[in-house]
């Protein structure tokens, strides 16, 4: 027998019989700055479902961020000529307006986007909604590239955003789907962080054009236009080597190619104990859904959101408060009108494009730092607070520093030392909003909303919820430029600072700990009484899935052939347990 390490899955089975022995070896307590799976195969993270998180996570998220940093188009001097931001006969209010609706029309589109996703990611698989996408998003950007008037612009952005609407319900569905429990959070994270990895990139493009290229040429803000139309042929593309989520086929029927994409996700064989759980899992959840909820129309899914207590509650209380509260925290504000925000503290010219670039540098490594470090190690409830509060006290700063110096604004103010420095500490305040936001609500936004429904109800919510986000995003964006004019522009920060003020109570009472949970076992915890989901919901309801029921080591000593020969091996199957030392099966349901 050979000494080296050997791979080993048990399922910890119960049994009547004290004649049957079990072998439980539990894993090496360990302490890291990221989450270590000790009980899952290494098989089951490999470059096929790398590839697939990179195809939908980083380019659904791309999508949003370009259009995001898009909003930086406003600053450059082609494009404010050639669409009326400069016309000198334009009042305040009318170039706030102007300005508004540039940057809402995409969000309009994203409302109807995301409608559309209620039916189309269902209807059709994840893969092929992607490249229904992808072609939609290309479509707009080209529009958009090609305006030589402002009805045709926002034309473009409104069809742009029917593409976009629908990336924040494949992109964060399918990765919840495909993604192992203890790294659903990284993975949902992806999206998160590639949103701001769009806007950096939209950010630099803008950067380096206005400093290159003449200020007269449309080639100024064309260009970064040109990076949607590249990716989304990439993301195109690459959809054809991805597999169709192995959960979705399940629920419709298609069984025999589920087991066959799951196996080629997870590199394991058909009678592997952790494909036999996982299969378990998601059959028992199907099962129990088409038995009681056969021949459900649409109008019956509207009624288990007010109707059902588990349902009413995640949709509320989680997934639209968390859209509520987060789009009026001020972190969209602030990457929409960022511009604007630096100039409040005397930028002008190229350094506000810089800043806005490194803004962007800011939220990416915060939001990679927040997926690979904190999402899934400390949990969403925590990584809600750190994030919340680090919003909340930036924004304070920054609120104060409005009303005590409101005259860096003004042009050809001589400020004094002090001033300058409260202004960089001001501008760093923006940033640290920007880091707070992608560690707390911009995760939370997207993953909770894929991951705590069942799987009937999780296109159909998310895709609710999304309408709701984008339509928050659009109010909010509509709005801003009016409240820095009506309530002041320190006035709309302390607005920010009381949402999230609100935002922290609402973490604290309301939002589960459900962190390392199988989508499948979410049902236990929002069944309990509405008062102690959020504070003991994770505590009272321990996740008692099949996949919780393996342990994986590396380490066992002697070999699996020793342990064969003291110990009978057991291997749940739905239900049916074999014993590897006989031919005998029985019935072992846990």
């Amino acid at each position: 027998m050979s000494e080296t390490k050997q791979n080993h899955l048990i399922a910890l089975t119960s049994s009547s019989s004290s004649t049957e022995a079990k072998v439980t070896i539990p894993p090496k307590s360990k302490f890291k700055w990221r989450v270590v799976d000790d009980h899952s195969p290494k098989e089951i993270y490999n470059f096929t479902l790398y590839f697939s998180v990179v195809i939908f996570g980083l380019f659904c998220g791309l999508s949003r961020g370009l259009d995001e940093g898009q909003s930086i188009n406003l600053y450059q001097p082609s494009f404010r000529n050639l669409f009326g931001l400069n016309d000198p006969n334009k009042t305040e209010h009318e170039i706030a307006d102007l300005k508004s609706n540039i940057n809402s029309m995409v969000q309009m589109g994203s409302i109807a986007g995301a409608i559309i996703a209620m039916y189309v990611v269902d209807k059709i698989g994840r893969v092929l909604a992607l490249r229904e996408f992808c072609i939609i998003w290309a479509t707009g950007a080209i529009i958009q590239m090609t305006s030589k008037s402002l009805g045709q612009l926002y034309a473009g952005r409104f069809i742009e955003g029917l593409a976009i609407g629908q990336s924040t319900t494949i992109g964060p569905s399918y990765m919840a789907e495909v993604a192992p429990p203890l790294r659903r959070g990284l993975f949902g994270c992806m999206f998160s962080g590639a949103v701001y990895m769009g806007i950096l990139l939209s950010y630099a493009a803008n950067y380096g054009t206005a400093k290159n290229i003449s200020g007269t040429s449309n080639t100024q803000w064309m260009i970064p236009i040109s990076l949607k139309v590249i990716l989304a042929t990439l993301a195109f593309i690459g959809s054809f080597f991805c597999h169709e989520s192995p959960r979705w086929l399940f629920k419709h029927g298609h069984d025999e190619k589920a087991m066959i994409n799951l196996c080629k996700i997870r590199h394991l064989s058909p009678d592997h104990p952790y494909i036999l759980s996982e299969v378990s899992d998601i059959s028992e959840q199907i099962a129990t859904e088409r038995a009681a909820t056969e021949g459900v129309s649409i109008f019956n899914k509207f009624k288990d959101l007010v109707t059902v207590k588990s349902i009413r509650y995640r949709f509320f209380v989680i997934g639209c408060l968390s859209q509520i509260l987060g789009q009026w925290s001020g972190a969209n504000s602030i990457t929409i009108y960022a511009g604007d925000l630096f100039s409040f503290i005397g930028l002008k010219g190229l350094e506000v494009m810089k800043m806005t670039m490194i803004l962007g540098v800011v939220k990416l490594c915060g939001a990679y730092f927040g997926a690979f470090f904190v999402i899934d190690f400390l949990g969403r409830r925590r990584a809600l607070y750190i994030g919340i509060t680090l919003q909340l006290v930036s924004l304070l700063y920054f609120a104060i520093f409005l009303q005590v110096d409101p005259h860096a604004i003004e042009k050809g103010a001589i400020l004094s030392t002090s001033q300058e420095n409260a202004g960089k500490a001001a501008m760093a305040a923006i940033y640290l909003s920007g880091v707070g936001w992608v560690l707390g609500f911009n995760s939370i936004q997207y993953l909770l909303g894929s991951e705590i429904f069942p799987l009937k109800h999780r296109s159909f919510c998310q895709s609710l919820i999304m309408v709701l986000h984008f339509a928050n995003q659009y109010g909010n964006s509509k709005a801003v430029p009016s409240m820095l004019i009506g309530l002041k522009k320190y006035g709309t920060f302390y607005f920010f600072v009381g949402v999230c003020v609100c935002s922290l109570l609402w973490c604290w009472f309301f939002v589960p700990e459900v962190t390392g949970r199988s989508l499948e076992s979410m049902e236990d915890v929002f069944n309990l009484p509405w008062y102690l989901i959020g504070r003991r919901g994770a505590e009272l309801c321990p996740d008692h899935s099949a996949l919780n029921r393996i342990m994986h080591s590396d380490e066992i000593e002697g070999g699996l052939d020793d342990i064969e020969k003291s110990h009978q091996h057991y291997i749940e199957d739905a239900g049916v347990s074999r014993d590897d030392s006989s031919e005998e099966k029985v019935n072992n349901k846990p």
